[in-house]
């Protein structure tokens, strides 16, 4: 029993000290932490540059490599992720790439936040020049504050470099200039032209850079990099502020969650159209959105479910249509909405068309299944013919049942004779000679 304590000890000690050493290579692994933002610039980048700034920290990258291809985004956003590479304790080298990427607008502020900075050929950076929420153009007198804002903090961005690149950086906010990655290498805006990664290593082994106000010579020179994704609830989350795919959760909802009201007794539909809306409703919260459309879309539903109940010979219909486009239009294409964040005509149109298909015909199934008569049940043997069994069973719907004569009927009923049900009444069936009245219509005998 000893001999087996002592080996079992053993074992856990040496499986300890792997776990160390692992452990230790793992916080020692160095190397370059690739991250990429592609796209309009959303809440969903700040979540993942954060993560992914902590995993840097955590495995003692030698350096992140921020790949960035956007055309811009909120300025509060900017802000944020301008924050987090400022605050990083890993050097992050903003990396404008791949080849025709751009770096425009929030993109020129949060390429200038790097510790150091790079663009690949035929890549373009600028116009920086702020707008409202909406994309729209600003009061005079709150874009001169915003772009004197903006201006300010390019400039403390931009302090070491030479006053050609705080001039040009200037220029794309006050005058919304762009420059290609060869002028802006020319002025010293960027600190490298790099084809891709592995280039832009071989170019960055000795440079020195600034972090947290300490000078840092890095050293990449044959180093590995690695590639860090988004996760799937991040890309989950990038693709909700899609104003496209919103949209269509937006329409797919509600469908939904008619065919549940249609139909009861079911819950799946209903469950999924609530998830279709609030997932929708997410997007909307993120997306620069007018919701004054919402109303259009809410009257269309309304227009649809009226052309069943009152038939126009389409013309509900055709307005439930309209009032769709119009809603989804004003909802994310209204006057100054930046062009990346609109949804796709057709796509409105096309799906419109469907969808008041799809709420017309299921409406329509749903009255038609209500208004049918009854099909099961007892309340379905008046007025069928019965074949007497004894004088009192008849065989009726391939089920024997106890049966009486009906009212005025005259002698008891006779074997093999065939009989109409006029009524259920308890468990037996009122039946009368065929022939007397002839079958009784199912409605009036209930």
């Amino acid at each position: 029993m000893l001999k087996t304590t002592r080996v079992l000890s053993s074992l856990w000690l040496a499986l300890s000290l792997a776990l160390a050493l692992a452990g230790g290579t793992a916080a020692q692994s160095g190397g370059a932490l690739i991250l990429t933002i592609d796209g309009p610039l959303t809440a969903v980048h700040t979540l993942y540059l954060e993560r992914g700034l902590g995993r840097a920290e955590r495995d003692n990258a030698d350096l992140v490599i921020l790949q960035l291809n956007t055309p811009g985004g909120q300025i509060d956003i900017m802000d944020a992720l301008v924050a987090q590479i400022r605050a990083s304790a890993v050097p992050v080298v903003v990396f404008v790439s791949p080849r025709n990427a751009t770096a425009g607008s929030a993109g020129t502020v949060i390429t200038l936040a790097g510790h150091a900075a790079a663009m690949a050929p035929e890549t373009v950076i600028g116009a920086a020049s702020p707008v409202g929420g909406q994309g729209e153009d600003l009061d005079s007198t709150i874009e001169t504050k915003l772009k004197e804002d903006l201006k300010a903090h390019v400039r403390s961005l931009a302090a070491h470099r030479p006053p050609e690149a705080i001039a040009l950086a200037e220029a794309t906010i006050e005058e919304a200039r762009a420059a290609t990655a060869a002028e802006a290498f020319e002025v010293g805006m960027v600190d490298f032209l790099a084809a891709d990664i592995p280039d832009l290593l071989r170019q960055l082994d000795g440079f020195t850079v600034i972090v947290r106000d300490a000078p840092l010579t890095l050293r990449t020179s044959g180093i590995a990099f690695t590639e860090a994704p988004m996760s799937f609830i991040e890309q989950l989350l990038e693709l909700l502020t899609n104003p496209n795919v919103v949209f269509l959760l937006l329409s797919l909802g509600p469908l939904l969650i008619l065919n549940e009201l249609s139909s009861p007794g079911g819950w799946l539909a209903g469950f999924l159209g609530v998830v279709c809306l609030l997932l929708a409703f997410y997007g909307l919260g993120v997306l620069p959105v007018n919701w004054f459309g919402l109303i259009f879309v809410a009257l269309a539903f309304v227009l649809f479910v009226m052309e069943v109940n009152a038939p126009t010979h389409g013309g509900l219909a055709a307005a439930g249509i309209g009032s769709l486009i119009v809603g989804a239009l004003v909802l994310f294409n209204s006057p100054g909405t930046p062009t990346f964040f609109r949804v796709s005509v057709p796509l409105v149109v096309g799906t419109s068309l469907v969808l008041a298909a799809a709420v017309i015909a299921l409406m329509t199934f749903a009255l038609r299944a209500q208004r049918r008569p009854i099909a099961v049940g007892v309340e379905t043997l008046a007025g069928q013919e019965g074949e007497v069994r004894t004088p009192d069973s008849v065989q009726v719907a391939g089920e024997l049942w106890s049966a009486i004569p009906a009212e005025g009927e005259a002698g008891p009923l006779v074997p093999g004779q065939t009989v109409i049900v006029e009524r259920v009444k308890g468990l037996k069936v009122v039946v009368k000679a065929k022939g007397k009245g002839g079958a009784v219509n199912a409605s009036e005998a209930r």
